[in-house]
């Protein structure tokens, strides 16, 4: 028997059946959608930033580490920094054409968003 880690346990503390088996999740939402199935949106955002503007691409589905490294090619050949959570890409600087062709060019859907 493998033992498991207490830590991944979620919400069982103890329990009286001495029969009971924690039914571990290993198996997590990898579920991988193809560049062409996506459609992202950017757009140019100002709000509550200090009338900084920040790129936002949204509509990304995948995981974490996916967002991330989509992020990363995004701001290194965009020459700036940015962040990526929640789904969510910002890119500091208005680079809307720019990622639109980056992104048109990886197979993605994209469309430019707001005003």
């Amino acid at each position: 028997m493998v033992k498991k880690s207490h830590k991944k346990r979620s919400g069982i503390v103890f329990s009286t059946d001495p029969d009971y088996e924690y039914d571990y999740n290993d198996s997590q939402s990898t579920e991988i959608v193809a560049p062409s199935h996506q459609d992202l949106r950017i757009q140019l955002d100002k709000k509550s930033r200090g009338g900084k503007q920040v790129t936002l691409i949204t509509g990304f589905i995948g995981n974490d580490n996916d967002l991330k490294t989509l992020a990363k090619e995004l701001k290194s050949k965009c020459g700036v920094g940015g962040s990526s959570k929640n789904g969510e890409i910002l890119i500091q600087g208005d680079f809307r054409k720019r990622i639109f062709e980056i992104l048109n060019n990886l197979g993605y859907k994209v469309k430019l968003a707001g005003g």
